[in-house]
């Protein structure tokens, strides 16, 4: 039960970080530097005051990989943060949520076959997506939310490219894994920093400091270190089927909070994405 409720209190936290984005008015790309460099600080502290050390060893033997996904994971979060800037919380997140499907089309990589059902997820989810964006709505959908959209699967498809090493990675522990790709991501981000004087952001208020300081902290080494504190003696369903907290909770709070409610149309697609990504969770019955 203790591992459950770890599982979803980091679910929870990993639903709310849209909204904390909204508010602090600096470029994506510096949110996610400090990101990265805030979650490597609290769990390198978290592995010292457990006194875990470091598997030089698996490190070594994973880090071409580890600094691959690392870099990838940057740039999904510099597309998310963006596709938070031009739509809803809402539609950004759904539209996130594709990356389980375009992994499912990475499979053959694998040596796994698109069955049916592989193929039947991935068909609804894009359908769910062209929902979900608004183009069916009967009015020209504008370029700041067509921008947003296409932040998100971006982002998506970033994602799924982690999803897909990190299959590829040999055996390592989990904090070490995401140590070197937190840090490789906050790496990855400061050449493009320098190039737009990112680093020359506005005067934010002791609010938006804070907003910055939980993004970096609470959501990303408080909740990485709850999720993978749960992963030890959970099964990999169940992880999975938790891990649609996260979009659920994204999509109500956008609607609460945010006042950005889906329009009947989106509603049906976010069902559409979210149900066909759960569903492909769930093992195929052997004839």
């Amino acid at each position: 039960m203790r591992s459950k409720l770890q599982l979803l209190g980091a679910m929870g936290i990993f639903g709310t970080i849209g909204i904390f984005v909204k508010y602090i008015p600096l470029p994506s790309a510096t949110i996610a530097f400090v990101r990265g460099v805030l979650g490597v600080v609290f769990l390198l502290l978290t592995m010292l005051i457990s006194r875990q050390k470091p598997a030089w060893s698996a490190i070594r033997q994973n880090l071409l990989l580890l600094l691959f996904s690392g870099a990838a994971i940057g740039i999904n979060w510099i597309l998310l943060f963006e596709a938070y800037r031009y739509t809803s919380v809402a539609v950004a997140t759904v539209c996130y949520y594709l990356a389980p499907l375009f992994l499912l089309l990475l499979s053959p990589l694998l040596g796994e076959q698109l069955t049916p059902k592989k193929l039947l997820c991935i068909a609804a989810a894009f359908g769910g997506m062209v929902l979900v964006s608004g183009v069916t709505e009967g009015v020209a959908l504008s370029f700041r939310q067509l921008r947003g959209v296409l932040c998100a699967v971006g982002a998506a498809i970033f994602y799924a490219t982690v999803m897909l090493m990190n299959k590829k990675l040999a055996p390592i522990p989990a904090y070490d894994k995401t140590v070197m790709q937190l840090g490789a991501a906050a790496l990855t981000i400061v050449p493009y920093l320098l190039l737009s004087n990112g680093f020359a952001h506005a005067d934010l208020n002791p609010l938006q400091w804070c907003l910055l300081a939980v993004v970096g902290i609470v959501h990303t080494g408080i909740a990485y270190a709850m999720y993978f504190g749960s992963m030890k003696s959970l099964p990999a369903h169940t992880i999975a089927i938790f891990s649609y907290l996260d979009p659920v909770l994204a999509v109500l709070l956008s609607a609460l909070v945010l006042r950005e409610p889906l329009t009947p149309w989106g509603i049906v697609g976010s069902v559409l994405i979210l149900g066909s990504a759960l569903y492909s969770e769930f093992p195929e019955r052997k004839r």
